[in-house]
Formats: C-alpha cells, sequence, structure tokens
C-alpha cells in the first residue's frame, strides 16, 4: 500500500523586506546626513532620457580622420548609388534619411542595368573618388566636397558628416 502524497505550499521566492523608519525615527535622524540608499544609489533626477538614451555627440578628436573617412564612405555611397555594391553596407554609416535616398537610387541603377536594351552596355561603371576636401565647422561636424570620377566624367559631391556615439554619420549628401 502507498503513503497518501502530503501537499505542502511552495515557499515564497520574495526576499525578506527591510522595515522603513517610521516617521518618529526619520525626524529624530541627524538632518545633515542625507538618506542614501545602499543597493542602487543611482540618481536620475538631472538626466532626461533623450540625455542618457538619446545620440550622443563625439567630438572630432575621439574619431578617426575626417578626410580619409569622408573618401572612404563617399566611395561606398556612389557605388551603392551606381547599384555595384548593396544598400545595407552603408546602414551604420547613413542616416535614415540619407540612407533611403541613397538605397532608392542603388535600386533604380540596378533595375536599369538589368534592362534588356543595358545589357550590353556593361552595368556597372567604375567609379572612385579622386580627392577628397575637408572642413569642419563645429567640433563633432566635418563637411566635405569629394570629386568623383565616373566614367568619363568628374562630378561633385557634398557630404555633411557628425560625430555620434563614436563614429562618423553621413547626415547630407548632394550628387551633381
Amino acid at each position: 500500500m502507498s503513503t497518501p502524497i502530503h501537499i505542502v505550499p511552495a515557499p515564497s521566492a520574495r526576499p525578506v523586506g527591510v522595515p522603513l523608519p517610521t516617521r518618529d525615527e526619520a525626524d529624530r535622524r541627524d538632518p545633515r546626513t542625507p538618506y542614501v540608499q545602499d543597493a542602487l544609489a543611482v540618481d536620475f533626477r538631472m538626466a532626461s532620457d533623450e540625455a542618457v538614451f538619446g545620440i550622443q555627440p563625439t567630438p572630432a578628436d575621439e574619431l578617426p580622420d575626417a578626410q580619409a573617412w569622408a573618401a572612404h564612405v563617399g566611395q561606398a555611397v556612389v557605388e551603392v548609388m551606381h547599384g555595384a555594391r548593396p544598400p545595407a553596407q552603408v546602414l551604420r554609416w547613413t542616416s535614415p534619411e540619407v540612407y533611403t535616398v541613397v538605397a532608392r537610387r542603388g535600386a533604380l541603377a540596378a533595375r536599369r542595368a538589368g534592362h534588356p536594351l543595358r545589357q550590353g552596355e556593361g552595368a556597372v561603371r567604375r567609379v572612385r573618388v579622386r580627392t577628397a576636401r575637408v572642413c569642419h565647422p563645429r567640433d563633432d561636424v566635418a563637411e566635405a566636397s569629394l570629386v568623383v570620377h565616373d566614367g568619363g566624367r568628374l562630378r561633385a559631391m557634398a557630404i555633411r558628416l557628425e560625430g555620434r556615439d563614436g563614429r562618423w554619420v553621413v547626415t547630407a549628401l548632394q550628387v551633381a
């Protein structure tokens, strides 16, 4: 014969609470001694959500050389716009607005390259950044003008780089 099952309530998973001081005990406390919470002494009164979790500006001296970086990212952006590179490769280095424009133009170029009338011409032209000039209007901003060799043409490209979260981000782009 089996023994009957004895059901016992599960123990509480909550830790034992720490009693708070009563009003009388709080009144007797020395007013010069501030109350400090032992486990978590964090003061969020001075910081907004945007200041803690938003975009953090980064000064230029904490970032790579703006001129070399502008030429590098300019080359990648132009290749995306010609359909030679997938747009996802520049997602991290561009603002959402710039990424949308670049990706749309790249998709259009890729569609044109696949058109039956253009297949004999060579779908992708070799595009190369020849020169880059940079100025710093603010400590966390670099504006660059690039000369791009596009097939038999020279084109101008202007980009604005902003130091955000420890990297340069393209926030404005103009190609002529």
